[in-house]
């Protein structure tokens, strides 16, 4: 049958079992939009490009199928690159097609061009322009698979207009397999005489893909009597509820926890390696001998000191562990003292700051959220109290950016609405982080998706205030923030919005909110002086946990390092 190329690349998505793109269009790529208009697969019509690759980056790690976005030349990919830069430094499976210029205009300056190769190339796994409109469906191909395969991220497939409409008698290809591979059986015995001869073992798991085997991961760690811990803003790798849950690592993590990565005398890593995020700058985890169980045979986000390498992913390695009671050994209680600092730390308490109470509310937020509740987050420190109490059950119930990119906090809670309509979403984010892609809650509300936005606003860029307070004390430079009324503005949408001035009104707040069955936003408002738990504001949380033997500068990481961007 002969067909556009345009027609084909939307045949071929259709192959891989595609169901959602997610586009700002343009008229580089119209005749791809015409080959969606009779397709199953659904065109999420967004309102900036950002924001439309952070739903692909969200369709990506809560399927395993590569998340697809549409953007068009210039203006349109620039705005999209924050989504690559993500996808790449998360390892996340994306798929971003970018309109082009005809052919025979390139060289010339002609309206919008640019290199898709010069931008792309260093933030994606590759960068090829569809040139031969025979091997559109080909070209889909590899890239889907490339997309997940290895370590994953995204690729980058350019669509010069005039090869688009021109016809071809190819048809859609078989999606290519991926390559199974499985830890040889010496590697695992030798992880076991490894594993049996630790005294104080600890296993750091991150990534995606996980599926169901982060369950059997702490189900085998409790019997083995092995503390796991999470990677940043991977925290539901792992249930919490397991007695091997230890903990996360990354900003805002516990000191307690922070420290046992140096007492540690074995590491096992999976799924994500000793970045600098986990590892406080570098600083820690550095001692031990480390496994890393990471299919990445380059070991790219590793750093420092590997002893035994198995490229494999997680869930073949989770297959093939041996059996929990050859590895036990005596520990001394290692597993359930890593488990108690971890309660104790993770317990809310108040703030006792001005506003709404943060350590109040988000208590309350995680005892009315069911178990099964998917949480996106932005960037900054209003995440923090997030990170820190509200708990995860199962894989594919978290989204945050790891790279601590602002702005993808509402467009992964509109596309984890529409990915999971059954469950319910919440978004977490400040307001500064809030307003990077507040739009894309116009989506949420033209296809009826009702998550939960929770705004927190202290207008200020906290992370920055925070590092300006102890680097330029008394000099608050360009990080104040003036604010509308977030509520005012949710209802213009059809949505339920409240403004939130104490902690009192939150669990009533909350209470209407999820049971207006719609899309819904409150407006938490707190004091430029909140800050994350731990800090210098919370001085009672500090007597708290010095009184708990954890020491009075427990849970601080975030007043020696900052996420970044926020």
């Amino acid at each position: 049958m002969t067909q556009s190329a345009g027609h084909l690349i939307v045949r071929q998505l259709e192959a891989h079992g595609v169901r959602r793109v997610y586009s700002v269009p343009g008229e580089s790529f119209l005749d791809v939009l015409d080959g969606l208009h009779d397709s199953p697969v659904s065109t999420v019509v967004c309102r900036q490009e950002g924001g439309a690759g952070f739903m692909a980056l969200a369709e990506g790690r809560l399927t395993g199928i590569p998340g697809i976005a549409m953007v068009t030349r210039g203006p349109g990919a620039a705005n999209a690159m924050i989504a690559v830069h993500t996808a790449w430094q998360d390892a996340t499976p994306l798929v971003l097609f970018v309109g082009l210029i005809p052919v025979a205009d390139r060289g010339r300056d002609a309206f919008q061009e640019f290199s898709l190769e010069g931008w792309f190339s260093t933030t994606a796994k590759r960068v090829v322009v569809l040139d031969d409109e025979h091997r559109a469906a080909e070209t889909v191909a590899e890239a889907m698979q490339l997309a997940v395969s290895g370590r994953p991220g995204p690729v980058v497939i350019g669509l010069p207009e005039d090869v688009l409409v021109r016809a071809t008698d190819a048809g859609a290809v078989p999606p290519r397999a991926l390559a199974t591979a499985v830890p040889p059986p010496a590697a695992m015995e030798e992880l076991a005489g490894r594993l049996a001869a630790a005294a104080r073992p600890l296993i750091i798991a991150g990534g995606d893909g996980w599926g169901d085997a982060g369950g059997r991961l702490a189900q085998w760690a409790a019997e083995a009597q092995i503390p796991v811990a999470a990677d940043w803003r991977a925290y539901d790798v792992v249930p919490h509820s397991s007695p091997a849950w230890a903990g996360w690592l990354g900003y805002g993590r516990a000191d307690t926890l922070a420290a046992r990565l140096d007492e540690a005398d074995l590491l096992v890593f999976i799924g994500s390696g000793r970045s600098d995020v986990l590892s406080d700058g570098y600083t820690k985890g550095f001692n031990a001998p480390t496994v890393l169980v990471l299919p990445d045979p380059d070991a790219a986000t590793h750093s420092g000191r590997i002893d035994q390498h198995l490229a494999v992913p997680p869930s073949s390695f989770v297959n093939a562990l041996p059996d929990a009671a050859e590895v036990r050994g005596s520990r001394g209680g290692w597993m359930d003292a890593l488990a108690e600092d971890q309660r104790r730390f993770a317990t809310p308490r108040p703030d006792n700051s001005p506003g709404v109470d943060l350590g109040i509310a988000f208590s309350v937020l995680e005892d009315r959220l069911p178990a099964d509740k998917v949480v996106t987050y932005g960037a900054g420190n209003a995440t923090i109290w997030g990170h820190r109490y509200l708990t995860h059950h199962g894989a594919g119930s978290l989204i945050g950016p790891r790279n601590g990119a602002m702005g993808l906090a509402v467009p992964a809670a509109v596309a984890a609405a529409l990915i999971e309509p059954g469950r319910q979403v919440v978004a977490v984010c400040g307001d500064g982080d809030f307003l990077m892609n507040a739009q894309e809650l116009a989506v949420a509300a033209a296809h009826g998706a009702a998550p939960l936005v929770i705004v927190v606003d202290n207008g200020i860029y906290g992370t920055i205030v925070q590092h300006q307070r102890k680097h330029y004390p008394e000099r608050p430079s360009g990080t104040s923030m003036v604010n509308p009324d977030f509520a005012d503005w949710i209802r213009s949408f059809g949505g339920h919005g409240e403004r939130v001035e104490t902690a009192a009104e939150f669990g009533p707040a909350l209470e209407r909110a999820l049971s207006s069955g719609r899309l819904a936003l409150l407006h938490l408002v707190t004091d430029s002086e909140t800050m994350p738990p731990g800090t210098a504001n919370a001085p009672e949380e500090l007597a708290g946990l010095a009184s708990a033997g954890l020491g009075a500068d427990a849970g601080n990481s975030l007043a020696r390092s900052g996420e970044g961007r926020r």
